[in-house]
């Protein structure tokens, strides 16, 4: 089983791909490791070698790369920061509303959620 990072890479996929998997490493960022620990990308997670393994691994730490956890609290208090300050954005990630200028009439379902269907306030008399 091939872990780094406290993360399961997928057995069967490419190295190049499972590398992806990791909170925090994209398919650039991925193929330049690679390049760095001298693997193969091609080369399946399964026939991975240990010294491949371990070469990867100590690309990522020895790269100061922010990964996972680390990258995923960075982000959290920069948010927290734009909240505290009472910025724009900040409340905008208060109220859960688009934060980068999106129009909110339509679309903008991902941050609002489902439709609140809002009525006349009293109810039908029979």
């Amino acid at each position: 089983m091939a872990r780094i990072s406290g993360i399961d890479l997928p057995k069967e996929k490419r190295i190049e791909v499972a590398l992806t998997y990791i909170y925090g490493i994209g398919p650039n960022l991925s193929k330049k490791v690679l390049g760095k620990a001298n693997v193969n990308p091609d080369i399946r997670v399964k026939n991975l070698k240990d010294d491949e393994l371990a070469r990867i691994q100590n690309i990522i730490n020895s790269d100061n790369l922010k990964v996972e956890g680390d990258l995923r609290r960075e982000i959290s208090m920069n948010i927290k920061r734009l909240i505290d300050i009472g910025t724009y954005r900040g409340s905008r990630h208060r109220k859960g509303l688009p934060v980068r200028g999106q129009r909110t009439k339509t679309n903008s379902r991902t941050r609002k959620g489902p439709k609140k269907t809002v009525g006349s306030g009293r109810k039908k008399e029979e």
